[in-house]
């Protein structure tokens, strides 16, 4: 058994677990914002009732969140102590910034929603939801920061064979950071936003609490479709940024292999590395050149321009990366669709609509997931880029059964929470808004939102 591969398997296992509830958490509390702002500008009980309850779905998530999102920075020193060593005095400084400054801030201001709405003002409220959102936000932030100077490192130089900071303002805002984060939580809000819609539809299709279901949907399809086509200048921006400085990432994710000029933007294909070729090629004449180079004639360096020892795997990023552009496309139709049906009055009537809603809620987590498989898997063979190969990163002294035990350890306890997650959601949306006395502003339970 590989150590390499199994510790790899292992961080992919639990990142990609935890990366289901960010996203989530931080499109719904930008949401809520939106609710708690509406209901401090008209006073109308349904908009109190519409962020109360998206509440309770975010305490839900944010927990399990929470709770997958602590054993990866355990990994760091058990699975990749080597890695560890080498990066731990630029990673440090974000790390904790993340707890210091994001999470106490979300955290304590969510017990403010959660206990606080019969104990402070609507105002005080509004303020307490903007900042759960701003705090959820910034959190993102911070693991970005960390994330992306692993793509571009700045702000460092080399001592006894590890990293040392010497620009704080360099590392922080590395040639990755502003393109990635902006395009991680843009991706956020489209995935809260269809989370939303979905739930929004299965009530619809049952006729139950359609008031709210109606206006809850109506906020998650405007968002939606403002996040979607902010993917549009936001993805260009980040290929620039990829062009310039991982090349051999954009080679590989449009299976580029020659070196081109006037290189075409492919929308289909499959790629072949043995034979260095991509077959079946569709694709839009010139335009990966116009994106990355901002001129239909510049030229793109293919795979072959590189060394093979550091050149990515091409078939994964290929297909996930496409994946994830042909998902953000039927995002932003699906949200156009939805908010014509809106317009001429027809949408809570539309079975096939409200269907489709349903059914898309997991998409944007798989354009989430495949999006990040893209850009790690087409950092390879680099844990750090040109600094430290991921095979030198790992700890020598685990060896491969105890890796492959906590993976079949780790899948088993996920599962669970996925299923206790999934379970606390059914029951919540079951019992639906009416669960607590919004005219009051307690639960019945007398706890708050009634988690």
């Amino acid at each position: 058994m590989d150590v390499v591969l199994l510790s790899r398997i292992q961080f992919a296992v639990t990142a990609g677990f935890h990366f289901i509830f960010p996203p989530l958490t931080i499109g719904l509390a930008w949401l809520i914002v939106l609710m708690q702002t509406r209901y401090l500008q008209t006073g109308e009980e349904l908009y109190q009732k519409m962020s109360r309850f998206w509440l309770k779905i975010f305490a839900i998530s944010f927990v399990v969140g929470v709770a997958t999102g602590i054993t990866m920075e355990f990994q760091f020193g058990t699975n990749w102590s080597e890695y560890s060593r080498f990066v731990g005095d630029i990673f440090g400084g974000p790390l904790a910034a993340e707890a210091i400054f994001a999470f106490f801030l979300e955290s304590a201001f969510m017990g403010v929603l959660i206990w606080g709405a019969d104990r402070v003002s609507k105002k005080v409220y509004w303020f307490s939801s903007l900042m759960v959102a701003v705090g959820s936000t910034l959190s993102a932030l911070w693991i970005i920061i960390a994330n992306s100077w692993q793509q571009t490192p700045a702000g460092y130089h080399i001592v006894n064979g590890r990293a040392e900071l010497i620009d704080f303002k360099a590392a922080l805002l590395n040639a990755s950071t502003v393109p990635r984060y902006l395009h991680t939580v843009d991706g956020a809000l489209v995935t809260g936003a269809f989370f939303v819609m979905g739930i929004s539809a299965w009530y619809l299709l049952r006729r139950r609490e359609v008031a709210f279901a109606k206006k809850s949907m109506k906020y998650a399809l405007f968002l939606a479709l403002v996040a979607s086509l902010a993917q549009i200048p936001i993805g260009h921006m980040h290929a620039v940024q990829v062009a310039q400085t991982q090349p051999e990432k954009l080679a590989a994710i449009e299976g580029l292999f020659e070196t081109e000029k006037g290189a075409p933007l492919l929308l289909f294909g499959i790629p072949d590395e043995k034979a260095g070729v991509t077959h079946f090629k569709i694709g839009i004449p010139k335009a990966l050149s116009l994106l990355a180079t901002d001129d239909p004639n510049g030229e793109v360096k293919g795979l072959n321009a590189f060394p093979k020892e550091e050149r990515p795997p091409v078939f994964l990023p290929f297909v996930t990366f496409h994946l994830m552009v042909a998902l953000g496309t039927l995002f932003i139709l699906f949200s156009i669709w939805g908010i014509w049906l809106m317009r001429k009055g027809t949408l809570q009537d539309n079975r096939l609509f409200l269907k489709l809603a349903l059914w898309s809620i997991p998409l944007p987590f798989i354009a989430n997931e495949v999006g990040w498989i893209a850009a790690e898997v087409g950092r390879q063979p680099w844990i750090v880029y040109k600094l430290l190969l991921t095979v030198d990163g790992i700890s020598y002294t685990v060896p491969a059964w105890q890796i492959l035990a906590s993976i079949i350890l780790f899948v088993l306890i996920y599962s669970l929470l996925f299923v206790v997650w999934f379970y606390l959601l059914r029951k919540k949306l079951e019992a639906g808004p009416e669960a607590f006395d919004t005219g009051k502003g307690v639960a019945k339970s007398g706890t708050g939102v009634g988690l």
